[in-house]
């Protein structure tokens, strides 16, 4: 998984929606911090953080990693 393409589909697929990263993160389940980690490439997330951030996007886990 490439996470420097996760995170910008990740950050567009959130603005997409008019989450912040604080809205979104509380919707999984996550700090804010980490979030913005996965958006910078600096952190990469489980399998189950991908499936709720999935979730809560409405897109499928693969699509985020397109």
């Amino acid at each position: 998984m490439s996470s420097n393409k996760l995170g910008m589909t990740l950050k567009r697929l959130r603005l997409r929606r008019g989450l912040t990263q604080d809205a979104l993160a509380k919707k999984v389940g996550l700090h804010r911090v980490y979030l913005a980690q996965i958006e910078a490439r600096t952190k990469t997330p489980s399998l189950a953080t991908l499936e709720k951030l999935a979730k809560a996007l409405k897109v499928k886990v693969a699509e985020l990693l397109e």
